[in-house]
């Protein structure tokens, strides 16, 4: 897998933010993070980005009306959504929204990352068709 990837993680929970930056980053990805959902979509207009992680659950904009906005202007860039729970309904709404997968808070490391890199290979053979 192409390690020049940029991955976006989005989530209120600095904690978790860095934590995903740790297991990211030390398998060579680049990582940026975002508080909000305003601050992600700002990225997300003025640097380049290869996938999103998309915490669900966030004050003022949650993950939902995140990617409905970002959907407004990019149509084409990846979002796995973060979830608490694995039966928290607006998991199923991000689906109908067309995001590329969910990762829960909890899982395995290295779920998240088959995750990651499944859906980077997805969305590169789409690329290259």
């Amino acid at each position: 897998m192409d390690k020049n990837i940029k991955i976006l993680v989005c989530d209120d929970e600095a904690d978790f933010r860095k934590l995903m930056n740790y297991w990211f980053s030390s398998k060579g990805y680049s990582i940026k993070e975002a508080s909000s959902g305003d601050e992600a979509i700002n990225i997300i207009k003025k640097e380049e980005v290869d996938i999103v992680f998309m915490d669900l659950k966030m004050p003022n904009m949650d993950g939902i009306d995140t990617i409905k906005n970002i959907r407004k202007f990019n149509k084409e860039i990846p979002i796995i959504v973060i979830s608490a729970h694995v039966d928290d309904p607006k998991a199923s709404k991000a689906i109908s929204l067309g995001v590329s997968g969910i990762f829960y808070k909890g899982a395995d490391f290295e779920e998240g990352l088959a995750l990651l890199e499944s859906v980077l290979r997805t969305h590169k053979k789409l690329k290259d068709k």
